[in-house]
């Protein structure tokens, strides 16, 4: 099973992330324009949550609030699971399966080094089955 590093290691690795003074209106600005569905949210070196267009749906459209108004920190997730690069794509989905999670930070000896989606490990579990199926068929045409 592949590792939190190695599907680090094939995504950008650009780690991007917004204060929690920030306006709701930036972090939404952020991830349309780099197109991810969540920011960790960074208070100096340390993860101090996570934002998500699920958070802004929830605790701003529909409660009425304005998205210009109200900070990151009064919307984002504060209890935030994360995971180590040491980990596997197999306990993470457990995760994210388990807990209805759809990002996990990435943290090594404390520091941000990456974020996964739900979507990363779909698609390293995908890629590792179709490896998998593409052994069996050369075992058995042999």
């Amino acid at each position: 099973m592949r590792t939190v590093r190695q599907l680090l290691d094939a995504k950008p690795h650009e780690v991007i992330t917004i204060g929690p003074d920030a306006p709701v209106l930036e972090a939404l600005r952020v991830m349309a324009e780099h197109e991810i569905g969540a920011l960790p949210v960074m208070e100096g070196a340390s993860l101090v949550g996570i934002v998500s267009e699920r958070d802004y749906a929830r605790k701003v459209v529909l409660q009425g609030r304005a998205s210009k108004d109200t900070p990151v920190r009064e919307i984002m997730t504060r209890q935030v699971r994360t995971v180590s690069p040491a980990d596997t794509v197999e306990h993470c989905m457990q995760l994210v399966t388990d807990r209805r999670i759809r990002h996990l930070p990435v943290l090594e000896d404390g520091r941000l080094v990456g974020i996964l989606s739900i979507g990363d490990l779909v698609k390293a579990v995908i890629e590792e089955q179709q490896q998998t199926l593409e052994h069996l068929q050369r075992y058995i045409a042999s």
